[in-house]
């Protein structure tokens, strides 16, 4: 008898699961559809000659900037590739020239990235970052103990592992032994999967090579005042937001997703539990391979730190680190597997949208967009926190609209610090406060990747569309006010005032 069965039909999604699919679909299609019809007033106004006094070069910019935009808002389209064509739009109507665009390719900050993410290779395959994890979490004896050691651990990776989705891909295992080990406690787990990625994204404003898009505003800053920031200065400003925001995050985690019961109860982490369901060893003495990795990511990072000493540009420190990482006798992983992780259309969607940043400032297309913003919402005679104010509001609201945290910062940077210099405000402070807020991308699972991929966990029971909406209401408040809280009363005693 045949026993094989045919199914000419997947499986039905079940209604809950259908129910809020469709409500996120709807809900980005919305604000998606407001978005556009501005897009298109903008771009009629332009080709109808509105921009009176701008030139033909700014013009230029500004249709083939409105339509990258637009590609990247309601089309499906690889962000890298649009970025690439609105680049070599640039350079076939001669607004950007062919050597200005190829060597954005050889910025010391694409240099920076490519050999940091070769030494982060070598740091995961010798299994020094699993670890340590394990490591931190094992002394948590409650689980509000647990989530600040979680949200401790997690801080820590961004100094070692660059980009959001490479932190998101390290930390998955560990969470999933976490989730075995903590089984019978279901809120716990759902609790942890939500804290994983949000703290994940919270904190990469920590370090310079922390996501794509802080190395993007560096180089926009560059172009349009003639200084970026450098890696030492970010971690001064950056490090003590990450660190607050993030603490606070996971409070409101385990407020919103856990009660006094699950908190209370005392909690103990089995190591040897969580080892058997983890590829690397976690118990032990540490192996050859993670001692040359602790050392060598040690020297990297006091080396990046000093910099003011020394000298040395970080990309310099960093391709050294990346090589004595992949060197035959004392490397801890092989070239070609380390090159084979450097996200190689992250670098050319960075080197394209530089162009194009570049572009808005130099042809005037920035100035123009911001005068228009005058126009609309009357700012100039403000104080300048309110300026800060709506720029993070802005910035916090854009991951509706644009996924890419990348392209964000594209198209947000280069016209806040155009409109901060022209208001008196410091465009540094400015730009920083914007790459910041953009930072929250926590509403979706489609928002960003760490969250996609924690909410897809195989084998364990995560969070819902709707427990990431409920989490966004009150994250989003706090994220905006923690990061102007920062830019009005502590960047200004670390020496970065806002006017």
């Amino acid at each position: 008898m045949n026993t094989v069965s045919y199914r000419t039909q997947p499986p039905p999604v079940p209604e809950p699961m259908r129910a809020w699919r469709f409500r996120d679909l709807l809900t980005r299609r919305l604000v998606q559809g407001v978005m556009s019809s501005v897009a298109l007033l903008v771009l009629l106004a332009v080709l109808a000659g509105a921009a009176q006094g701008l030139p033909s070069a700014g013009r230029t910019t500004l249709v083939v900037f409105t339509a990258a935009v637009a590609l990247w808002v309601f089309t499906k389209i690889d962000d890298t590739y649009v970025a690439l064509g609105a680049a070599l739009a640039l350079v076939l109507t001669g607004v950007v020239s062919t050597d200005a665009l190829f060597d954005t390719l050889g910025e010391e900050t694409i240099w920076l990235l490519i050999a940091a993410f070769i030494i982060a290779a070598g740091v995961r395959e010798s299994g020094l970052a699993t670890r340590a994890a394990v490591f931190i979490v094992s002394g948590a004896r409650s689980v509000r103990q647990l989530a600040h050691l979680v949200t401790a651990a997690l801080i820590v990776t961004a100094f070692a592992i660059p980009a959001t989705s490479g932190r998101a891909a390290l930390a998955l295992p560990v969470f999933l032994a976490l989730a075995q080990a903590l089984a019978e406690r279901k809120r716990v787990v759902r609790a942890l999967a939500i804290l994983f990625p949000t703290v994940i994204l919270l904190s990469a404003v920590a370090t310079l090579i922390g996501a794509g898009a802080h190395l993007i505003t560096s180089q926009v800053l560059e172009s349009a005042t003639g200084t970026g920031i450098s890696f030492t200065a970010w971690l001064l400003l950056g490090v003590p937001l990450a660190v607050v925001s993030s603490h606070c995050a996971a409070e409101l985690v385990l407020v919103l997703f856990t009660d006094r019961e699950d908190r209370r109860i005392p909690l103990t982490v089995n190591v040897s539990d969580m080892a058997s369901r983890l590829p690397t060893p976690v118990t032990g003495p540490l192996t050859i391979a993670e001692n040359r990795a602790a050392t060598l990511l040690a020297v990297v990072i006091v080396l990046w730190c000093s910099e003011p000493l020394h000298g040395v540009h970080p990309a310099i420190i960093a391709l050294l680190g990346a090589l004595i990482s992949t060197s035959p006798r004392v490397g801890t992983t092989d070239f070609g597997k380390a090159l084979a992780t450097v996200p190689w259309s992250l670098l050319l969607f960075m080197a394209a949208t530089l162009a194009l940043g570049t572009a808005l400032t130099t042809s005037g297309a920035a100035g123009w967009l911001s005068d228009g913003l005058f126009t609309v919402v009357p700012i100039g005679s403000a104080p300048p926190w309110v300026f800060i104010a709506v720029v993070i509001v802005l910035s916090v609201a854009s991951h509706l609209l644009i996924q890419s945290r990348s392209a964000r910062s594209s198209v947000l940077v280069p016209l806040v610090v155009t409109t901060a210099s022209a208001l008196g405000v410091d465009p540094m402070a400015a730009a920083f406060a914007s790459t910041a807020a953009a930072g929250f991308c926590h509403t979706m699972p489609s928002s960003a990747k760490p969250v996609a991929i924690f909410a897809k966990a195989e084998g364990v029971e995560t969070y819902s569309p709707r427990d990431l909406l409920r989490l966004s209401a009150f994250l989003a408040p706090l994220t905006a006010g923690t990061v102007l809280f920062f830019a009005v009363f502590v960047w200004p005693l670390l020496g970065t005032p806002i006017a």
